[in-house]
């Protein structure tokens, strides 16, 4: 009997120094996992992208039209437009006085009824010089028959000869000066056609349709085309947005691309389209500009400051935080984890969407890789990797 107990007592211990080993075991597998570093990882996932190219600018007028005075020296008379108000094609902004060109269109219709007066007077001395002048041929020509026959002297007939050519020489001056009273009437008449077209002009009209966006004209100031214009009309009320961008993304634009633009201080956000890109970049800012035109214009002003948020594509991929994206060796790489092992894989990016990147080859959908490519982990450690949201968790 006590040989029994001293066996079961053996045993027991035995199985008790068993157990012992395996909890001391254990617990050292689970200091083995402490010890590795804990790395936060991240999953790529399918999702929607867009690659946007955001410019800033200030709001202007797409064309603008200065009116000028068309006729010079005359003192303005009445104003018939302000700043914002919307005119018609031909529409009347402003009067120039007319009192001096009535005055010399008043002149110039008199010098032209004298004119004329005196055209008549020369057609009349024309008539009796022609009559003269046929008296004339047939007294020589009579003369010079008598002299043939011998009933007249020839210097008879001389003198009847020199009649007859100082007629015709009367007849031709007539007609000279009947040339030059048409010519004086035409003159006059030009003068009278130019008077008129200066007083129509003393009429200011805006060549578009538009809206007036700056006037300097001023009752009583003497209108002059050198001197600043008197109204400035946007062409249709149409304004746009001319923004700059950078060079390494101008590429990517074209008209017709669609846009959201905000305005300064978020007062309004619009929709609108590329209209044109330029050609060009400035050479000292390596910017360049693009124009974006409004769907509702009325919503915004000319001179306001305004970004813009130019949609290029959207499009359906693979996307990790930039932040888990690196380079070695000259190549775009990630760090991907299997197993608690991390392998430096290469990838190939293609368009970002704000903190996002789209993975064009390299990674699949699930793949999990190092949150932050600047955690100090080389290919082939093992690592205690920890989602993105157990790190938070944690914290």
């Amino acid at each position: 009997m006590r040989f029994f107990s001293a066996a079961v007592v053996m045993a027991v211990a035995q199985t008790s120094a068993f157990a012992a080993d395996a909890a001391t075991g254990s617990a050292d597998g689970a200091q083995q996992v402490q010890n590795l570093p804990a790395i936060v990882v991240t999953a790529a996932e399918q999702r929607s992208l867009v690659d946007r190219v955001i410019a800033t600018g200030t709001i202007q007028a797409v064309e603008e039209v200065y009116v000028t005075p068309l006729v010079e020296g005359l003192s303005i008379r009445t104003l018939e437009a302000d700043v914002g108000d919307r005119v018609a094609a031909d529409g009347t902004l402003a009067t120039l006085n007319d009192d001096a060109l009535l005055l010399q269109k008043s002149q110039t219709e008199a010098s032209l009824a004298k004119a004329r007066a005196g055209l008549e007077q020369i057609k009349a001395q024309l008539v009796e010089a022609k009559a003269n002048a046929d008296e004339a041929v047939r007294a020589r020509d009579r003369a010079q028959r008598l002299v043939k026959s011998g009933s007249q002297s020839q210097a008879g007939a001389d003198q009847a000869i020199a009649a007859a050519d100082a007629a015709l020489a009367r007849v031709n001056s007539a007609e000279q000066a009947v040339a030059v009273a048409e010519a004086d009437i035409n003159v006059a008449q030009s003068q009278i056609d130019d008077i008129d077209l200066r007083l129509a002009r003393t009429a200011v009209k805006s060549p578009v349709a538009g809206v007036v966006s700056a006037r300097t004209a001023k009752i009583g100031a003497i209108a002059s085309g050198s001197a600043s214009p008197l109204f400035t009309v946007i062409r249709d009320g149409a304004i746009e947005l001319k923004a700059d961008v950078s060079e390494d993304t101008i590429l990517k634009l074209k008209p017709g691309l669609k846009a959201k633009v905000s305005l300064a201080g978020g007062a309004a956000t619009l929709t609108g389209t590329i209209r044109l890109v330029e050609p060009t970049l400035d050479p000292q800012s390596r910017l360049g500009r693009v124009y974006i035109g409004f769907d509702e214009p009325e919503r915004a002003r000319a001179g306001m400051f305004a970004s813009a948020d130019i949609v290029v594509e959207e499009k359906q991929g693979i996307v990790l935080p930039l932040s888990a994206i690196t380079t070695a060796d000259g190549k775009t790489v990630a760090r991907k984890v299997e197993n608690g092992v991390v392998r430096l894989v290469p990838v190939e990016t293609g368009i970002q969407d704000g903190q996002g990147i789209e993975i064009v080859s390299g990674l699949a959908a699930g793949d999990e890789v190092v949150a932050k490519a600047g955690a100090y982990v080389r290919d082939g450690d093992r690592i205690n990797p920890v989602k993105g949201e157990q790190a938070s968790a944690t914290k």
